[in-house]
């Protein structure tokens, strides 16, 4: 893992076997930070609540539907969240509620404020959305979900790491 600087933020994206939703997150994520010109103020990587997947990449159809939209997720490859995780990163955002609740039983106490889910930087969190669903055993419509979900969520998340970036809250 590369070791974060102390000026830079930390985001984890975190789903069950990180081979759908998390990396996903990550992929548009990072696109969206580069595109902001925001790209050396944040590390951003992807973990699971479970080793399923380790060392494979992410689901085909996961694949296919962000490059459809512009996103490259084909050199991610899935792993499972570590104990230095809850130390390095200051956001580690699960995609729902179950592997949140894994998230906040592994989690050492003194790290449990840099929890939460990513959909609480949605405009649609709000409105009721408070996950996003998992598209493992859905078709096609599940990934394009996925991605609406997270690109509106990233935003969300983007706008406020330059807020408290500029607030100096991180150096």
């Amino acid at each position: 893992m590369t070791k974060l600087g102390e000026k830079r933020i930390g985001v984890l994206f975190v789903c069950m076997g990180n081979i759908c939703r998390s990396p996903t997150a990550e992929a548009v994520f990072r696109h969206q930070v580069r595109a902001a010109g925001f790209e050396k103020e944040v590390y951003i990587d992807s973990a699971g609540t479970h080793d399923y997947h380790a060392g494979e990449p992410p689901d085909g159809r996961a694949q296919k539907a962000a490059v459809r939209r512009g996103y490259d997720t084909k050199e991610l490859r899935a792993r499972r969240i570590h104990e230095r995780d809850f130390e390095v990163f200051h956001y580690i955002l699960a995609m729902d509620r179950a592997n949140l609740a894994i998230l906040e039983r592994e989690c050492p106490p003194q790290y449990s404020h840099k929890l939460g889910l990513l959909m609480q930087y949605s405009t649609r969190f709000s409105e009721g959305v408070k996950e996003v669903p998992d598209p493992y055993f859905g078709g096609h419509q599940g990934f394009e979900q996925v991605l609406n979900l997270v690109e509106e969520a990233g935003q969300g998340l983007l706008d406020r790491l330059r807020n408290e970036k500029n607030g100096n809250l991180y150096g």
